[in-house]
């Protein structure tokens, strides 16, 4: 068997990373918008700490639990300020966004496909699949932000609405796994960007202020109670790499 350097597929895996695409939206807004930096300084930093992380992840002779969801924490949080960006700053809008997303997202899919034959999480444990592995999850990220605001914003289902609608989908997702013989692969992708969105909003949920449908919670305090979850089911729950046979 061949080790992968990201963790097996489990259900404390996408518990993590619900929470840390949730803590990606209050981190990014904390930094974009409470701290008042604007979101292309907050996306510079946010993508410096991604590269950096992402380039240990590639030298890393195997699984290193920390290290890879610190670069999915850093891959949210640049998600989210850089989709804020695009859709807000550059006026392209969470449609334009959503759509320009989406493209780039499945044109990396497919590049990534072309190069290595495979998309499958088990097989990234070279140089090449890793870097194709984060740019995909870089990409979803950013996508998921702006199709979670465009649900609870220009759709007007609120934040609560939004997360219903995003919850469902991944349910559906979840039975196709059970039910069909749908491409496991295929299907992980599918759930891997729909919880972006689900976080985005759940995290609107915690910080806007009520007037707009949240729970106006300080960006701080629920960006530190979810970093505190994120580190105790980190070191609670086990921890083992994906693998795939020779």
């Amino acid at each position: 068997m061949t080790s992968a350097k990201v963790p097996a597929i489990t259900l404390g895996f996408w518990i993590i990373k619900i929470l840390a695409t949730t803590l990606g939206e209050t981190g990014g807004d904390s930094v974009s918008m409470s701290m008042d930096l604007g979101y292309l300084l907050a996306t510079a930093i946010f993508m410096a700490v991604f590269v950096v992380a992402v380039a240990a992840q590639i030298r890393t002779q195997g699984f290193r639990p920390w290290l890879y969801w610190i670069t999915i924490i850093a891959s949210t949080t640049v998600g989210t300020t850089l989709s804020d960006f695009a859709t807000r700053s550059l006026g392209i809008g969470y449609a334009g966004g959503s759509a320009l997303l989406l493209g780039l997202l499945l044109a990396c899919l497919f590049a990534w496909h072309r190069a290595l034959g495979t998309v499958s999480v088990a097989s990234v444990h070279g140089a090449k699949a890793g870097l194709f592995y984060w740019l995909t999850i870089m990409f979803s990220q950013t996508l998921g932000t702006a199709l979670g605001d465009w649900t609870a914003d220009s759709a007007g289902l609120g934040y609560l609405g939004a997360a219903t609608i995003f919850g469902a989908l991944l349910l559906l997702v979840l039975a196709l796994y059970f039910f069909t013989a749908v491409s496991r692969t295929a299907l992980f992708w599918s759930a891997f960007v729909l919880t972006r969105p689900l976080g985005a909003v759940l995290g609107d949920l915690l910080d806007k202020p009520r007037s707009h449908g949240g729970l106006e919670l300080s960006r701080y305090t629920a960006t530190a109670a979810l970093l505190i979850a994120i580190v105790a089911l980190v070191a609670l729950l086990p921890q083992r790499p994906a693998t795939r046979a020779h």
